[in-house]
């Protein structure tokens, strides 16, 4: 028995001597090198918006007339503004005139009303070798009837957008470029 005391009291003091031993030397902390920054997010993908297409326009005249009154000076810088957008887009003039009139005179006042709204483009910016101007007098109407309400409708400008050059029209022989 003696000898279970010796060694309990052994054991007890080893134990309370292993307070007294030097602290282990702490670990050594390695720093780790930080993470790579995340990559920037992509950029959102731009998505390229369609360019509006040029529409056809008509602009309207007086009797007897090539004067640009304001609401086709309004038309026509509409027209002007979508045709800025896009250049590769020519457009060509159609002038118009109701049945009264001999065939000669009604051609000549259809290419001085398509010559106004050019020239009129043309002041707003619009380049000349873009444009292309034909009359067809009255061989084109677009209401049918004797009277005032179909007259003021063939009085007309028609502005027709096409892509790339125009193609030269010899329907009323009075075609320029």
């Amino acid at each position: 028995m003696r000898s279970i005391l010796v060694l309990s009291t052994g054991l007890l003091f080893g134990v309370a001597c292993s307070h007294a031993q030097p602290a282990p030397a702490p670990a050594q902390v390695v720093a780790e090198p930080a993470p790579p920054p995340a990559p920037p997010p992509a950029p959102e993908p731009v998505v390229a918006r369609p360019v509006p297409e040029v529409v056809p326009a008509s602009v309207y005249f007086d009797y007897d007339a090539s004067e640009l009154s304001e609401g086709t000076r309004v038309t026509l810088q509409s027209f002007f503004d979508q045709a800025r957008q896009r250049p590769d887009q020519d457009v060509r003039i159609e002038g118009n005139c109701d049945e009264r009139g001999t065939r000669e005179y009604n051609l000549a006042l259809g290419q001085r009303r398509a010559d106004a709204a050019r020239k009129y483009l043309e002041n707003l910016g619009m380049e000349s070798a873009r444009i292309s101007t034909v009359s067809y007098g009255n061989e084109r109407p677009r209401a049918t009837g004797h009277d005032e309400a179909a007259w003021r409708q063939n009085r007309r400008d028609d502005l027709i957008p096409s892509p790339g050059k125009v193609a030269v029209s010899s329907s009323a022989d009075q075609t320029t470029r």
